[in-house]
């Protein structure tokens, strides 16, 4: 079978690798969709990002849908043929924080195309994978490219119920990102009040507006966008933080209320913060990481028509076009969400 391997920055491969065999309480999944995500793009341009470096060739991929192929013994509630989004928490369900619910926090999770430990947990970009069952969330009544859209809604689902409730909020994001663009989605589902959206370019701005922001602000021809939020101690709620940019959430401090939660969900190394102001105004810093349970609830409530994750999708690309799939996905100016076609 190919997959799709990263050696170095800018050196992606397509490889061949066996086809694996299904064990038990596992299932073989011929892989449809997978969506080329920012930690991806971090390891195509830069071999990683923080402290976080690729150390050996390693299979990219997360964000991923298939239809069963094979499966192996003890495998109850799924079917040959059936779509599938497979989610890439694999915790081991054994540790403290597993027992306290806090899978994402595993001490011996295998996320796929992970270079957090050594060896590296490879991905799922390629043909087939073996997936436990419980990995697998039955995904009937979707397409193969919303079912691959289930693990950054995961993201943003996890996020918004560590943020509390959002009714009636008034919610600002910053990075429209594909992370961003659900962020707006989400907010708008759970009776956001108003939900102001920033970014550098006029593309991902459209697409926030067109997904559910009331206002969208250029802040690359305007830095100064946000000062009008600044009055009687700032306008804000809730932040959802996506870009990973120390400048966005600098920028985004003054126009946030006294006692408004900031979710950091942006990834892009550490941050230097006003923490004078952070203290003054009594803001809640709170951090999100990934996710577990909220898979299988992001692909009931798109299946439910909650959530419509369609017109994020803007771009599929064949299997043997990865390199210029990856190029794509990291030009904001015409592109939210890529997808590879594996079938």
């Amino acid at each position: 079978m190919k997959a799709i391997v990263i050696h170095a920055a800018k050196d992606l491969r397509i490889e061949h690798r066996p086809t694996p065999t299904p064990g038990p309480g596992e299932v073989l999944v011929r892989m449809a969709r997978g969506g080329v995500c920012g930690s991806d793009l971090h390891y195509y341009n830069h071999g990683g990002f923080g402290s976080i470096r690729l150390r050996e060739p390693m299979i990219l991929g997360h964000e991923v849908s298939g239809h069963v192929a094979a499966m192996g013994p003890d495998v109850s509630g799924l079917s040959k043929g059936d779509l599938v989004a497979v989610s890439p928490s694999r915790p081991c369900y054994e540790c403290s924080y597993c027992l306290e619910g806090a899978h994402q926090h595993c001490m011996k999770m295998r996320f796929y195309g992970s270079a957090m430990p050594f060896p590296h947990i490879q991905g799922a970009f390629s043909e087939y994978i073996v997936a436990d069952a419980r990995q697998c969330a039955q995904a009937e009544g979707l397409t193969a490219e919303q079912a691959a859209v289930a693990e950054p809604l995961a993201v943003v689902l996890h996020a918004a119920k560590r943020a509390g409730s959002l009714l009636g909020k008034t919610v600002l994001v910053t990075g429209c990102g594909p992370i961003g663009q659900l962020s707006v989605l989400v907010a708008r589902a759970a009776g956001a009040a108003k939900i102001v959206a920033t970014d550098v370019t006029p593309f991902t701005l459209r697409k926030a507006q067109a997904v559910g922001a009331d206002q969208v602000l250029n802040v690359a021809e305007c830095p100064d966008a946000l000062r009008d939020y600044d009055t009687d101690k700032g306008q804000f709620d809730v932040l959802f933080e996506c870009s990973g940019l120390a400048v966005a959430l600098a920028d985004a401090i003054p126009a946030m209320r006294p006692g408004a939660v900031i979710m950091q969900l942006g990834l892009g190394g550490d941050m230097q913060l006003p923490m004078q102001a952070i203290t003054t105004k009594e803001i809640e810093l709170r951090g999100s990481f990934r996710f577990h349970d909220a898979f299988f609830t992001a692909v009931t409530m798109m299946q439910a028509g909650r959530l419509d994750v369609t017109p994020l999708v803007t771009h599929q690309m064949p299997l043997d076009q990865a390199s210029a799939a990856f190029e794509l996905a990291a030009d904001r100016h015409q592109a939210i969400k890529v997808q590879i076609a594996f079938s």
